[in-house]
């Protein structure tokens, strides 16, 4: 598995939601199978069923989390140049079909901290693959599902929002 590349932020919340998962919710899924098998029947019992479901669910995730963690790269923002868009820039783009909106700013991030609603946009994302690697000033050309954008860099920092 490739390095997957986060900021210290995102570790942490991985983190946290691994102590959550095994400490919190694994026992209280147990607890659903236990009181679930006492209800007889297995082969007729929904209960134990959607218990069963929700424990594979479960443990998939933290398998998945496990892995991520095993293969993170914790970004160092110091070593980034400040020129240049990189996973932890926060980037102002125009739109430049629609010039007269009001700019927007993203922060890029690596796929597993994406969260379009604080504008946290991933690095594979067709936007953040645009920006990497561009500098202030720069239009590019945004190939995405929905067509074609042209946006021009207006900022680049870096940053919460």
């Amino acid at each position: 598995m490739a390095d997957i590349i986060l900021t210290e932020e995102g570790v942490q919340k991985l983190e946290e939601e691994l102590h959550y998962l095994k400490s919190t919710k694994r026992p209280e899924v147990a607890e659903k199978i236990k009181v679930a098998r006492d209800f007889g029947d297995l082969s007729e019992n929904s209960e134990y069923d959607a218990a069963q479901n929700e424990l594979a669910i479960m443990e998939a995730r933290i398998k998945d989390i496990e892995e991520t963690l095993k293969n993170v790269k914790i970004l160092d923002q110091s070593q980034l140049s400040k020129d240049v868009v990189s996973i932890g820039s926060k980037v102002t783009i125009r739109d430049l079909d629609f010039p007269d909106e009001e700019p927007e700013s993203y922060i890029l991030v690596g796929m597993t901290e994406s969260n379009p609603s604080e504008n946290k946009i991933s690095d594979q994302s067709p936007v953040g693959k645009a920006l990497l690697g561009r500098k202030k000033g720069e239009k590019v050309l945004v190939e995405a599902p929905g067509g074609e954008f042209e946006y021009e860099i207006l900022n680049i920092e870096f940053g919460e929002m």
